[in-house]
């Protein structure tokens, strides 16, 4: 793009450009890489009273065209050029990537993939509604009334729009919301600070597809306008660090998707193989450069933590920064300093306090905190720590970091806590019926399967047709 674009809010899919401007940085160089229009929380709230447009907009629509519509949009979001903001300007697949890496932190590569996780939610929508419906015939939601496994069955939506109050970190986040469109639920969305790009794109893309633009939101707004959001839409969905996502903590309205505190446990039968699955703990720890809430934070190993820890040091104590554009990139910037400087001062902090050392430390060749041409940088940090009552063994940070803590396999249940995602290599009956059990854990690997791996028809956290559809008791007269 030669010109720096401006990208207007969306009310109900019209362009509107607020006297009120955000600026969107290249947290290197701190150059402008667009101007947001920035509308106070009366606009939303006056957007929300002619929400049932929108809906309306969607219901013209089957299901089936909508999913039709959902794969086209996911071919135009990874190879078209897209309208982008005002005057006629486009922008290219390339520079989308170079562009939301630039505000983000995240290399070139890791964008890319995270494209091709929304492409293949997108193109394999229809597995993704099968998944969470459990197989309902989708013309009960053309209909609103049917029959599934032989026996009456109606639904309703919960709320006439779903609200979003998204985070920056990571494009793929935004999978989460795209089965509300074939749901036929529109979208009021307040975009990621330095992260407008990929929902903006994927807005166009639907547009362009054929999707009713009445059935897009995008607000840039300030905790207000967010606040609004999730208290006037009657489902929201919320992404944030703890301190945020307690605030909402119990509100049957809003689903919370804050750290996941995902782990890896090792049971009796396996810990004697665990140099087996050295390969696996490294990818879950460090994909997507540690920003996923289901990367691995904890490692839980009934003995020979120090050598595993050790070993994760060495393979993982080495990585460095690399340029944003090199393909075997695997740690990303830091779009704010500051939180990299928070984090760094935070590990140092409790490392301070007795039963805990960083096991990276002696392969990393230099500090945790890095400053290069391309930005701020962590580099990994995996803690060997002597209890589970430790405060680094039960963190999560925004970059490759997780603690290795030795727990007897009998109080492994006891002491994990709330956890998104749990990889459990067992092959005992006992222990497996054990987890099957725990309510605690969203999703379980039972084996050797990385804690970063995606089932799209079984999410990982919340059922989204559950959350915008309830079942409702039907009657018909012959």
């Amino acid at each position: 793009m030669r010109t720096t674009p401006h990208l207007p809010c969306l009310r109900l899919g019209q362009p509107y450009q607020s006297l009120n401007h955000s600026e969107v940085i290249d947290y290197r160089d701190g150059t402008i890489r667009a101007t947001l229009s920035q509308v106070n929380p009366g606009v939303i709230r006056r957007d929300l009273k002619k929400i049932g447009s929108a809906r309306a907009a969607l219901q013209k629509f089957t299901s089936i065209e909508l999913l039709e519509i959902c794969k086209k949009a996911g071919d135009i979001f990874l190879h078209d050029d897209l309208p982008i903001g005002l005057d006629g300007l486009v922008q290219s697949p390339e520079e989308y990537v170079g562009t939301l890496s630039s505000t983000s932190g995240l290399p070139h590569v890791m964008v890319r993939r995270n494209m091709e996780k929304i492409h293949h939610a997108l193109s394999h929508m229809s597995t993704i509604l099968n998944g969470l419906t459990r197989g309902l015939d989708l013309e009960v939601l053309d209909r609103g009334y049917g029959e599934q496994s032989g026996s009456p069955v109606c639904f309703h939506p919960t709320t006439k729009a779903l609200g979003l109050v998204m985070p920056s970190n990571s494009p793929a986040v935004n999978s989460l919301w795209l089965p509300a469109i074939p749901l036929k639920i529109p979208v009021i969305m307040k975009p990621g600070k330095d992260e407008p790009w990929t929902p903006y794109r994927l807005m166009q893309a639907f547009i362009l597809a054929g999707c009713p633009a009445q059935a897009f939101g995008f607000y840039p707004t300030d905790h207000e306008g967010a606040a609004d959001i999730l208290r006037l839409c009657d489902r929201a969905l919320i992404f944030g660090d703890k301190t945020t996502t307690d605030q909402y903590a119990g509100n049957p309205g809003v689903q919370v998707h804050g750290p996941g505190f995902s782990k890896i446990l090792i049971g009796d039968d396996e810990i004697e193989n665990w140099p087996d699955y050295i390969d696996l703990m490294v990818s879950s720890i460090s994909e997507n450069g540690g920003r996923s809430c289901i990367n691995a934070s904890a490692i839980i190993v009934p003995k020979y933590a120090r050598e595993i820890a050790d070993a994760l040091g060495k393979r993982l104590g080495p990585l460095k920064p690399l340029p944003v554009d090199d393909p075997k990139a695997v740690l990303s910037g830091f779009a704010n300093p500051k939180m990299a400087e928070w984090i760094d001062s935070a590990i140092e902090c409790d490392l301070a306090e007795a039963g805990a050392y960083d096991a990276t430390a002696p392969y990393r060749d230099g500090p945790r905190l890095v400053q290069t041409e391309d930005g701020t940088y962590l580099r990994p940090t995996i803690v060997a720590c002597e209890s589970i009552n430790h405060p680094l063994s039960n963190r999560e940070f925004l970059c490759p970091y997780a603690s290795v803590v030795e727990v007897p396999q009998s109080e492994m249940l006891d002491i994990i806590g709330p956890t998104l995602v749990v990889s459990a290599i067992t092959k005992s009956d006992i222990f497996k019926n054990e987890l099957l059990m725990d309510s605690r854990i969203e999703r379980l690997n039972i084996g050797p399967i990385s804690t970063m791996k995606v089932s799209w028809d079984q999410p990982h956290e919340g059922n989204l047709f559950e959350f915008l559809y309830k079942r409702r008791s039907i009657g018909m007269a012959a």
